[in-house]
């Protein structure tokens, strides 16, 4: 059944902008396979490693406005139906990280969250009067967790020169030199970002990286010689929606290791869309590895015409961690319960590693 909506874009996060963490208004078509009504199966845990959970949107305001009643539970029930095993809430700033600590601790065993400073968003580093306090902030916020073991990685950070009109190229280059501190005083892996930085993401990945214990460049949209330089560098390559718009996006998807690959939602951003070249092999059929895994499709709404349990047409969720996985699965010809489970496993090495895998 298609899902038509309105959905967001990457660029309403940056700071200055109108919409920042909020909806803007590009059509798209909202799509999210489950399983049939039974108990979470474990032969497909899948992991979404970049969810942006504490934009407003989830507890259904937009804009500054309230569209519909708060959802947030209703969204997470969605997302465990879907087999969506873990979730990493993205921390962009230190206020958005402090809430996705808090949030991720009310959702024990399900919710982590990383803890950082988004490339566009560096510029608070200074706004703040303090850039040592601000760094200092950031270091207590991961360290007052450090019992629960929520705070699962250093970021989002990196460089985004698409973007220079949030945060000059200078001051993001320097701050994410700063957060590479931050993950070596904590041990903790990176959650990376790069957008069109030329040579200068790679260069000082590559200068900083014996300090940092790993790390994934998520949301991955590179050519191929970018994806070889990350993997010599021995970084692991988070893939969403945004990462298959293309045909040639697709064809760098392919050429990932399959044990250095994540998946990911970037919600409520970065949703699978008809235009895409992805959008096909959601039609193809499940292989017989997937017999007990049929795919069914939540019924969505407009926010205006809001209903318990149902999706909001426009606001991609973790429950289409599914769609990705699919996706992915058909587009490398891999059987979707062994690439779950390589994933799984690929995500447990990086941010869960005390984790029993047996």
């Amino acid at each position: 059944m298609k899902l038509i909506g309105k959905a967001g874009t990457k660029e309403s996060r940056a700071p200055g902008s109108k919409a920042m963490s909020h909806m803007t208004t590009l059509t798209a078509t909202v799509r999210c396979l489950t399983i049939p009504s039974f108990s979470f199966d474990h032969h497909v845990r899948i992991p979404d490693i970049g969810a942006n959970l504490t934009d407003p949107v989830f507890r259904g305001r937009y804009r500054g406005k309230q569209g519909h009643p708060d959802d947030f539970d209703q969204m997470l029930e969605r997302a465990k139906r879907a087999n969506v095993s873990d979730i990493i809430v993205t921390g962009g700033s230190l206020t958005e990280s402090r809430e996705a600590v808090k949030l991720a601790g009310n959702y024990p065993g399900f919710l982590y969250c990383t803890v950082g400073c988004h490339p566009t968003r560096c510029l608070e580093f200074e706004q703040r009067g303090d850039p040592d306090q601000y760094y200092a902030d950031l270091l207590a916020t991961v360290n007052a967790d450090a019992a629960r073991g929520v705070v699962v990685a250093v970021g989002e950070c990196g460089l985004d020169y698409d973007r220079l009109q949030f945060c000059p190229k200078e001051v993001q280059l320097k701050y994410f030199e700063k957060q590479f501190d931050l993950a070596e005083r904590t041990g903790l892996p990176m959650f990376l970002h790069n957008r069109n930085t030329g040579s200068d993401f790679v260069d000082l990945m590559r200068r900083n990286r014996p300090r940092v214990s790993n790390g994934v460049v998520h949301s991955f949209t590179g050519t191929l010689a970018e994806l070889r330089e990350l993997l010599a560098l021995d970084l692991y390559i988070g893939i969403n929606g945004c990462s298959m718009k293309t045909a040639d996006n697709i064809e760098v998807m392919r050429a990932v290791p399959i044990d250095r690959l994540m998946l990911e939602t970037d919600a409520p951003w970065c949703d699978i869309r008809p235009t895409h070249a992805s959008y096909p092999y959601l039609t193809r059929p499940l292989g017989p590895d997937a017999e007990d895994w049929e795919p069914a499709t939540f019924e969505s709404k407009k926010k205006e015409r809001f209903v318990d349990g149902a999706m909001v047409k426009g606001r991609n969720e973790p429950c289409t961690m599914q769609d990705v996985l699919r996706v992915v699965a058909a587009a490398r010809q891999i059987p979707v319960a062994e690439l779950a489970g390589q994933v799984y496993r690929n995500t447990c090495r990086v941010f869960f590693p005390k984790r029993n895998l047996d």
